[in-house]
């Protein structure tokens, strides 16, 4: 029992996974991300066909 124990413990590292191996999870993760990808550019694409969608900032009021 040092004085040097105080503060927080660091975890311990978990152990890498090998580039190679990917299990069911992982390829339905990536599938998934893959998707929305694709989603969000279609969607960025339809969104740059069209105009602004509000074209007014600031209102003001017609007093002075």
């Amino acid at each position: 029992m040092s004085g040097r124990d105080g503060g927080k413990k660091k975890p311990l590292k978990q152990p890498k996974k090998d580039k190679g191996e990917m299990d069911e999870e992982d390829l339905a993760f990536k599938e998934k991300q893959k998707e929305q990808q694709k989603a969000m550019q279609a969607a960025k694409e339809k969104a740059s066909q069209k105009g602004p969608l509000v074209g007014g900032g600031i209102k003001k009021s017609g007093k002075k």
